[in-house]
This record gives structure tokens, sequence and C-alpha cells, in this order.
């Protein structure tokens, strides 16, 4: 079934909050990359899902930064949005703000880009209806996701 409305960034942007335990952590205490891999992948895959409204698994990760160390105790938000739709994939941008909450000191920790492909019943790819970005930000977030996959197209190897 294929709707006939385009939906908005704002319609599928999914926020996520995390607290780092001790579980999550090195001998520094300091956040496992795999474990925050693990839930930018997580708020990613549901942005992913409510806008298709299929499930969508995980193709590629083109870029994920890690920009500070995470420390135990810290909480952590992860924003999530469909930045394009293509035709049976999407991409989806993460933003992770670490905040101390003891000081209330918020610090951008990481970005990550994700690649999802909405699959049918019988785990086959599926179109996916456009998303209409409205504001500044989500128009450049639109245009620079087009150029991400060129980017990732010119580098895949033929089968």
């Amino acid at each position: 079934m294929v709707r006939t409305t385009i939906r908005t960034v704002h319609e599928s942007q999914v926020e996520m909050t995390e607290m780092v335990l001790p579980n999550d952590t090195n001998r520094l205490g300091n956040l496992l990359g795999g474990r925050l891999m693990h839930m930018i992948d997580i708020a990613a895959a549901i942005a992913a899902s409510r806008h298709s409204n299929r499930v969508c698994v995980t193709a590629s990760v083109d870029e994920l930064n890690f920009l500070h160390s995470i420390k135990q105790g810290e909480v952590l938000t992860l924003q999530a949005s469909v930045n394009r739709v293509f035709h049976t994939s999407l991409e989806v941008g993460v933003r992770v703000t670490k905040e101390n909450v003891l000081t209330g000191e918020k610090k951008h920790a990481n970005s990550a880009y994700l690649t999802f492909v909405a699959i049918d019943e019988q785990g086959k790819p599926v179109a996916v209806e456009p998303i209409k970005p409205v504001t500044r930000e989500q128009k450049r977030r639109y245009a620079d996701a087009a150029r991400r996959r060129h980017l990732r197209l010119k580098h895949r190897k033929p089968r």
C-alpha cells in the first residue's frame, strides 16, 4: 500500500535519552564505542520505520564521528531525523549530545549518518515515499544527503 501524502521530517523524528551506566563503559569509565553505535542504530531505525511504516534494516554507516569522550553517569540525548529518501533507501542523521547532570554542561559528542532499506514481509526492498524538508536546516541536510549518497555509490564495488 502506497500513501499519497508526503511526510515531513518532523513526523518521523526521534529523541532518545540514555544514562551511561557502569556496564556501558570501558576500564577508563568511558562509554564503549560499540555501545554508542548500538544506541545510534536503534534511534535511526525508529526514525526510518516511522517515516516508511515498514521494517527498515541498516544498509550502511557512512560516518561516525567521536568528538568528545562520554563518561559514566552522563546523560545522552540522541536525536535522529530522516534526511532524505531515495527509492527504497533512507538516510538518517543522528546527533548525540552528552550532559553532565551535576553541572548542566552539554556538549555535542557524536554525529552519524546511516542508510536504511525499507523491506516488505518477504524481506525484499520496497519503495518509500519522499520526505519534505521544511526548515532551512532540513533543506541543507536534504541536499547534503544527496552528496553523501553520490560518494557512497561512487565507492561501492561492483558485484
